[in-house]
C-alpha cells in the first residue's frame, strides 16, 4: 500500500490543529468549557502522544517523546487547565517534527514488528500501516471534538 495519501491526510490535519494554537490565546487553549472534560491544548497533546504509542511504542521503537509528555497526555489523563506558553510551543514544533521523523523512519524501513493491538473504539490494529490509517481516524475524531469546544471558549 502507498503511504503518501495517508501522509498527506495526516499533514493536512496537523495543519489544521496548528491553526487552533495560533488563533486562541493561551487562557483559551487552557478553558475547559462547562460539560466538557477536557481542553482544546490537551486535545492537542493528546493526538501527539496518541500517534507516539500506536505507530512507535507497539512496533516496539523508543517514541521521540518524554515519558513526562506521554503521561499527561495519554489515554485516561485529564487536563490540567495550566498548561504554559512553553509547553504549548514544544507542542506546536512536535505537531510538524513528528510527521518528519515518522515520514524517515517509514522510508528507511524501521518499522519491521507490530504489537497486535484493538483500540478502545474497536479498531483491531495489526500493522504499523494500520496504526496510522487508524491515527488519522483518532485525529480527525479529536479535531471534531475541539471544533465543538472552541464555540464555548
Amino acid at each position: 500500500i502507498n503511504m503518501e495519501t495517508t501522509f498527506k491526510i495526516w499533514e493536512t490535519s496537523r495543519n489544521v490543529y496548528a491553526k487552533f494554537l495560533e488563533n486562541y490565546t493561551l487562557e483559551q487553549l487552557n478553558t475547559i468549557p462547562t460539560g466538557f472534560s477536557n481542553n482544546l491544548v490537551w486535545n492537542l497533546g493528546h493526538i501527539i502522544v496518541v500517534q507516539q504509542a500506536l505507530v512507535y511504542r507497539l512496533s516496539g521503537l523508543p517514541m521521540y517523546i518524554s515519558d513526562e509528555l506521554f503521561e499527561t497526555y495519554r489515554n485516561g489523563s485529564k487536563p490540567t487547565g495550566t498548561t504554559t506558553q512553553a509547553e504549548v510551543d514544544e507542542l506546536k514544533n512536535l505537531l510538524f517534527s513528528l510527521i518528519e521523523k515518522t515520514k524517515e523512519d517509514y522510508a528507511v524501513g524501521k518499522f519491521v514488528s507490530y504489537n497486535e493491538y484493538t483500540t478502545g473504539t474497536g479498531f483491531h490494529l495489526a500493522s504499523t500501516k494500520e496504526a496510522m490509517e487508524f491515527n488519522n481516524y483518532h485525529e480527525a475524531m479529536h479535531l471534531g471534538f475541539m471544533m465543538n469546544i472552541r464555540k464555548f471558549i
